[in-house]
This record gives structure tokens, C-alpha cells and sequence, in this order.
């Protein structure tokens, strides 16, 4: 793994997206995680996601800020 791969454990089912981008301190406030996801600027499994409530689960990988997060 290198030093842009970072891994999340997930406590439960599900996490959504913003949420992920504050517990990782990608962003600030809710509002800045809003801005980042519909600025087009993650990708959730390889894929630009504009969702900023969509859940993600064990497996995933979030493209955000140069970072890749893999939800475990």
C-alpha cells in the first residue's frame, strides 16, 4: 500500500459519502463536504459521484484530494 492509500474500517453497514470526507478530515463541515462532492471532484470506484448522501460499503474505494480511501 502506499502513502496516498489509506484504509477506513467501517463500524457499521454503511457510511455516506460526506460523512467519509469529514471523519477522513477531507473537509471541514458538511457544507464543504457538499461542495467538494458536486464540484465532481470523487470518485467513487473509478466514477465521478455527485451524490453526496451515497452509502458506501466495505470494498469501496473513494478517489478524493490526491487520496484513495478503501472502506474495510
Amino acid at each position: 500500500m502506499d502513502e496516498n492509500q489509506i484504509e477506513f474500517k467501517l463500524e457499521k453497514d454503511f457510511i455516506e459519502l460526506d460523512n467519509l470526507l469529514k471523519a477522513m478530515d477531507f473537509a471541514a463541515s458538511g457544507a464543504e463536504a457538499k461542495k467538494i462532492i458536486q464540484a465532481g471532484l470523487v470518485k467513487v470506484n473509478g466514477v465521478a459521484e455527485n451524490r453526496v448522501r451515497r452509502k458506501l460499503r466495505r470494498n469501496d474505494n473513494i478517489d478524493v484530494k490526491e487520496k484513495s480511501v478503501r472502506l474495510i
